[in-house]
């Protein structure tokens, strides 16, 4: 059934001023564009954030996203325009927070600066 994240939608009200604000905040790179949509890749996988307009695509969005270091992360990103909406806290493989950007999407960002891993069912 699943086989692995394709995307994640976000609902923007100007997907231009989205695509400059994720491109160069989050250094995510303009992979297509389409009416009112941009899809945008990371460095590490072929996911995209698919940003878009359309008031028809459901809007509420939950994803962590991977950083280096969380407590780095949120200051740039607070420099940058974005709200922050919990400070970094403790979770078990490093550090979690959540941030939102100047369009209302709530972004949870982690770390796994603990060293420690989660176990695994086998």
């Amino acid at each position: 059934m699943f086989k692995k994240i394709d995307c994640v939608m976000i609902r923007v009200d100007d997907v231009a001023i989205a695509e400059k604000f994720y491109r160069d905040v989050f250094g995510l790179k303009p992979l297509w564009r389409d009416r009112g949509a941009t899809g945008l890749g990371f460095p590490e996988t072929d996911a995209e954030i698919v940003l878009h307009s359309n008031a028809d695509i459901p809007h509420k969005v939950e994803v962590h996203y991977l950083v280096d270091d969380v407590v780095a992360a949120v200051k740039i990103c607070a420099e940058r325009g974005c709200r922050v909406v919990e400070q970094p806290f403790d979770v078990l493989i490093g550090k979690c927070a959540v941030i939102a950007d100047p369009f209302g999407t709530t972004l949870c960002l982690l770390d796994t600066t603990s060293g420690r891993k989660p176990t695994y069912l086998t």
